[in-house]
């Protein structure tokens, strides 16, 4: 296996590994299972092995069990902490019991709140990368970013990111603290940000981007052939790009990505995280599994020439409809 790319992410001086690991799947979330039931001593030996390789780069958030899983990563972590970049979340309201609220909080006293939480939880005095994740619309988004400011300062956080925000809040962030990076669903299935000019507004500010989500959480690897293999506490069964016509749609799309990556004699999987890679994006395609782990990373070392990169995208040009990402109640989250 060749050795892992490294590049900048934005502006500030961050250096990652050309892919990472979304955390997200080795715990439940509010009792539901994200991606299929998650062991413990198999998700950590994901993370051990990911590090191994050089992929150094873990994402998580506070949201994810809730704390169950930054505690996950903790483990995984001990005595190595400096070892890794960690990016974790805040934003989605999580209360003094432990529950979550599913408000969305950016006000300035919960800032700090949060993130007194998640360093106790990860075991570390610091995080590397932290993310509003998603825009508290009853709080200025200057409020928010100030208070993640002052955490840089304090030397609690490294670099401030934003999770699934609009070109206009980008523009407001990065004026009051220059923003290492944003976080959207973006893959061959999802490419919102490119039409809405998002990734232009990066570009033009200097500011890194992420991919979450980047196999279209698990349509592109080809495991699901039909709605009825999700089990039936799977969050996914909510949301109207695995449902009925729109379903069996997507998968005549998969079937002609499984065509191109044959012929190159890689996984349908490592053709569109390299295609993600050859754009200089940092995907985070999340795994509880050495074996996924290892193609992953393997597959962002694959740099995808221009006539690749065109045939793939001609399957699903822009504008294609592949059905919302998620249903009414958590479309409505998103800053658009």
């Amino acid at each position: 296996m060749s050795t892992i790319q490294k590049f900048k992410l934005g502006n500030q001086g961050l250096i990652v590994p050309n892919i990472g690991l979304g955390c997200m799947g080795m715990t439940q979330i509010a009792g539901m299972d994200i991606y299929g039931k998650a062991d413990e001593t198999e998700a950590i030996a994901t993370i051990h092995r990911s590090l191994e390789l050089g992929g150094n780069f873990l994402d998580t958030a506070d949201l994810y069990g809730p704390l169950f899983n930054e505690r996950l990563i903790a483990k995984a972590i001990k005595g190595n902490r400096n070892a890794y970049t960690i990016a974790t979340k805040f934003g989605y309201e999580i209360d003094d019991n432990e529950q979550l609220t599913w408000q969305f909080n950016g006000k300035k006293e919960y800032v700090k709140k949060a993130v007194e939480r998640s360093l106790k939880n990860l075991g570390t005095d610091y995080i590397d990368l932290y993310y509003l994740h998603r825009l508290d619309p009853n709080t200025p988004i200057e409020e928010t970013v100030q208070a993640m400011s002052d955490l840089v300062k304090e030397g609690k956080i490294g670099y401030i990111g934003l999770s699934e925000v609009s070109s206009e809040t980008i523009r407001k962030a990065h004026q009051i603290h220059p923003l290492t990076a944003v976080q959207t669903e973006y893959s061959l299935f999802e490419r919102s940000v490119e039409e809405s000019g998002i990734l232009d507004t990066l570009k033009e500010l200097g500011i890194g981007f992420v991919a979450y989500s980047p196999l279209g959480r698990g349509f592109i690897s080809g495991d699901i052939k039909s709605p009825d293999d999700f089990p039936d506490n799977d969050f996914r069964k909510s949301i109207p790009r695995f449902q009925g016509a729109q379903f069996q749609k997507n998968m005549e799309l998969v079937k002609e990505i499984e065509k191109l990556a044959e012929e190159k004699q890689i996984t349908a999987s490592q053709l569109a995280l390299s295609w993600i890679a050859s754009k200089n994006i940092l995907a985070i395609p999340g795994t509880k599994r050495v074996k996924y782990v290892e193609q992953n990373i393997a597959a962002a070392q694959m740099i995808l020439t221009e006539d690749e990169m065109k045939r793939l995208e001609n399957i699903i040009p822009l504008g294609t409809i592949t059905g919302a990402r998620y249903d009414e109640a958590n479309m409505a989250g998103i800053d658009q």
